[in-house]
């Protein structure tokens, strides 16, 4: 495909504010309840617009199967491949774009385009297995530190392979979903026994997450080189997480029903031809990977993430801002090492890249970091202090892309509200 999809001179039709996530450079996919029904749906400015729509008046003849696009996850096309992802964002670009195709825009726009701030979004694809890694070098050392005083801080296989475990698909749940607090067992370091209740430590993680394609054969890993015509795009992820039941039950096992209760995808998949312009090379490697993990070419993303925490009573402050390009392990590497023992990545699955943490303390990308496990609060506008969520407290995790020569690109947010 030419970049002529991401050229930054190109406009649409449909009008798109300078500072919108959603220029026509970007085109992501996401679900939307229309007359009470799931559709699948492209943003644009302020609008979406409705691919069952453009389907079922012939607008999308010739770029694929159009009845891909009429059903209500987007899963049929995800397993299509990379030539139909490829022919339908072109079409789609010639549909909007200011002196593009007139098929779109001779048509009554009620029929097509429905109103962002109105709609109903869900989850756009059905998520049959969902991967978290445990992939920023600095997260890790963190955590090591922290869960780990007095041993190293990085385990002796984590710079040799992308560490991750198997979550629960069942509680991925969309942007605006309510969290509850989960209940479990915790122990405190000076108690005799473990205790049961709602965890005290409820935390978060802002990650990034790919959505996978064409599934491989059972027993045929995917190699590194052909990630791209696997993955199809990111999200934002919040994977939250109650840390107290995490530090009792992750010997000898790992996480468990610390990290199963909930994660927030944002609604939006940005696919990999959209981010194109943002590829950036990733940290050096040491020791230089197996050669199953090694992979050419610039495989990080600009992706700079703000984290936005607000109280019930209203005061609001960042804690956070972070980067996915600090990622130690990139997407490739992941997928790669995820099927390199014959298991078998299916269309809809989520791999997510674990906590996104920089060198800075403003960069680090949950409150166990940020607050060092209670002992730094932060402090709100307000004089209230947090190490840890309260009930009503509400963080929404935002992505955008910038780089020079390149119009900018997001993902809209992944909220959620601690419920009691």
């Amino acid at each position: 495909m030419s970049d002529r999809t991401t050229d930054p001179g190109a406009r649409s039709w449909i009008p798109v504010d300078d500072a919108s996530d959603f220029p026509i450079q970007n085109l992501p996919y996401g679900a939307f309840l229309r007359d009470g029904e799931p559709r699948l749906g492209v943003a644009i400015g302020e609008h979406i617009l409705d691919l069952r729509a453009l389907a079922e008046n012939g607008l999308l003849d010739g770029a694929c199967d159009p009845a891909l696009l009429t059903r209500p996850s987007l899963n049929p096309f995800l397993a299509s491949g990379r030539a139909a992802w490829r022919a339908v964002r072109e079409r789609l670009f010639d549909l909007l774009r200011e002196g593009g195709d007139v098929g779109l825009r001779a048509r009554d726009a009620s029929a097509f385009f429905v109103a962002r701030a109105s709609a109903t979004m869900d989850v756009p694809m059905q998520v049959g297995d969902y991967v978290d890694f445990y992939s920023s070098i600095e997260h890790a050392t963190n955590l090591g530190k922290i869960f780990r005083p007095d041993g190293e801080a990085l385990m002796p296989n984590w710079r040799w392979m992308p560490i991750g475990y198997h979550g629960r698909s069942g509680t991925i749940v969309i942007d605006g979903t309510p969290v509850r607090r989960p209940n479990g067992q915790r122990k405190a370091p000076d108690a005799a026994e473990p205790s049961f209740g709602p965890t005290r430590m409820l935390d978060i993680e802002v990650e990034v997450g790919f959505v996978t394609g064409p599934a491989n054969a059972p027993g045929s890993p995917i190699p590194a080189g052909d990630a791209r015509e696997h993955v199809f795009g990111l999200c934002i992820v919040n994977d939250w997480s109650a840390r107290d039941i995490q530090a009792w039950e992750y010997v000898p096992l790992g996480p468990f029903l610390g990290k199963s209760f909930a994660t927030t995808v944002s609604p939006w998949i940005v696919t990999l031809d959209a981010l194109e312009p943002f590829r950036v090379a990733g940290p050096a490697q040491e020791p230089p990977p197996l050669d199953y993990l090694r992979v050419p070419g610039d495989w990080n993303y600009e992706v700079a993430l703000d984290v936005e925490l607000t109280t019930a009573a209203g005061a609001s402050k960042r804690i956070s801002q972070t980067n996915y390009r600090f990622m130690y392990w990139n997407i490739a590497q992941q997928l790669a090492h995820a099927t390199v023992n014959g298991a078998v990545a299916r269309p809809g699955d989520l791999f997510a890249s674990g906590t996104i943490s920089g060198p800075t303390r403003e960069s680090l990308g949950s409150l166990i970091e940020l607050t060092w496990r209670g002992r730094d609060p932060i402090e709100l506008p307000d004089g209230e202090q947090r190490t840890f969520l309260d009930d009503g407290d509400t963080v929404a995790i935002h992505g955008r892309c910038e780089a020079q020569g390149a119009r900018a690109i997001g993902f809209g947010s992944a909220r959620g509200t601690i419920a009691g």
